[in-house]
This record gives structure tokens, sequence and C-alpha cells, in this order.
């Protein structure tokens, strides 16, 4: 056995090792970090902190890039569970804000990502929506909860015709459940303040007649 043969072989695949541990801790920490702008981003657009909201998700785009190239030559790094949830994070702090903004929703390709974490990403945008929703009804009905309602069952209606396996969609499928879910509810709740509203209208209008007939 050749003995000096087997110990640069073995160098070798250590070598290689060790670039790709170094870049799994360094994904997983990027990762981490990706998720917390994104989550700060989010919190800004519910606090429609606009400008913050922004800047947030410039700083998420710059280390959603850092994550992917960090990644790029490591497949199996790159389709890891953390690097994907990460992106999948930032796929929807950037729908989130088109969303409520009524901006045009950046793609896949937009966003540097892959098609089935991009849809994951816009599922949980659309259970974004009903907080935001649900903060616009409790200061009475509006059109903005309407529209925000009207696109979460556009988004259902589209994730629902992704009937694919998990090991391609990533799981979408339990979080299209979630976003039925979430409609449901949510279509109930606007419902009621439509209601609520309409009532409010009905009694404000008897008043004003009974006013313009009541004696000086």
């Amino acid at each position: 056995m050749d003995r000096d043969n087997l110990d640069n072989v073995a160098d070798t695949i250590r070598t290689q090792f060790e670039e790709v541990n170094e870049a799994r801790d360094n994904a997983y920490q990027r990762s981490r970090a990706l998720i917390g702008i994104c989550a700060r981003s989010i919190r800004a657009v519910h606090r429609e902190e606009w400008e913050r909201a922004e800047e947030l998700i410039l700083e998420a785009e710059r280390a959603a890039q850092e994550l992917i190239s960090g990644v790029r030559p490591f497949a199996n790094l790159y389709h890891a569970g953390y690097t994907q949830d990460a992106l999948k994070e930032y796929v929807e702090a950037n729908l989130t804000y088109a969303l409520v903004r009524d901006f045009p929703l950046p793609g896949p390709s937009e966003l540097g990502t892959e098609g089935n974490t991009w849809l994951n990403g816009l599922a949980e945008a659309a259970t974004e929506l009903r907080r935001r929703i649900l903060d616009i009804i409790r200061h009475g009905h509006s059109q903005e909860a309407e529209r925000l309602l009207g696109a979460m069952d556009d988004i259902y209606a589209i994730l629902v015709t992704f009937d694919f396996n998990d090991s391609i969609t990533l799981g979408l499928r339990r979080r299209t459940d979630t976003v039925r879910a979430v409609l449901e509810r949510t279509r109930g709740d606007v419902t009621t303040s439509l209601r609520q509203a309409e009532l409010e209208n009905a009694l404000h209008a008897l008043e004003a007649r009974l006013a313009e007939h009541r004696p000086d």
C-alpha cells in the first residue's frame, strides 16, 4: 500500500471537510441574523414605520446575498433547512411589505430564491395580513381591510393548486392549510366588522331622521 498516497488523499478530504464545516458554521450564523432582520422589518410594517421597514428590507437583501454566496459552492448547505428557512423569512418580509403597501410582488428571480421557498414565504406573508386586517378593523370597517382579505383569498387560491409532494414543495401543503384556517377566521372577523358598520350607519341615519322631526 502506498502510504504517502493514502495520506495525500486523506489530507485532501480533510481540507474539503474543513471548508464545508466553516461554510456551515457561517451559514448558520448568517441564517439567524437574516431571520432577525426580517422579523424587525415585518414589525415595522405593522407599525406603519415605512422608512424603517424599507431600510431593514435592504439590510435583509444584503444579508440574504451574503448567505447565498457563502453556501452556493455547497449544494447540501444551500438546500439545508436553516438556509431555506432564512430565505423563506426574507421572502415573507418582502411580500408582506408589498401586500400591505399594495405594491407589485417581487418574484423568485428578483429575490434570488427557489420557487418552493418563495411559495412558502408567500403563504406566511398571507397569514401576516390577518394581523394587519385586525389592526384596521379595530378602528372601524374599511375598504382596506376588504382589499387585504381579497389578497389573502387570491393567495390561497393559487397555493392550493400546487399539489405536489412535500419533498418538492418543502412543506407547502401544511402552510396552505394554515392559510385556509387563517383566511376563514379573518373572513368571519371582516364580515362581523362590516355588519357592525352597517348597523352603526343605520342607527346614525335613524337618529338623523328623528332629529329632523323632533319638535323645537
